[in-house]
């Protein structure tokens, strides 16, 4: 995951609409059916899922009041975290 990408698609979210954002995962999901995808392909398709759910959840935790720097340190502590463990 990738904290300015996660800040650009939460400010997506606050400027438009999260369904945007949720209707795009849905579609990449779809597209990681298709079975001639490369490894690589399928990767970059994965990263930027996790990236659009990582905004998700942001944007969540910005609506329950938490201040949108705050939101995005918190959700990164919580992602680093889960890696070193």
């Amino acid at each position: 995951m990738k904290l300015p990408v996660i800040k650009h698609l939460t400010q997506f979210i606050e400027d438009n609409d999260e369904d945007f954002v949720i209707e795009t995962i849905e579609t990449l999901e779809a597209l990681t059916e298709v079975l001639s995808l490369k490894d690589e392909e399928l990767d970059v398709i994965g990263e930027l899922i996790s990236n659009m759910y990582g905004a998700v959840e942001v944007n969540k935790m910005i609506k329950e009041g938490t201040p949108k720097k705050e939101a995005l340190n918190n959700f990164m502590s919580r992602v680093l975290g889960s890696i070193d463990k």
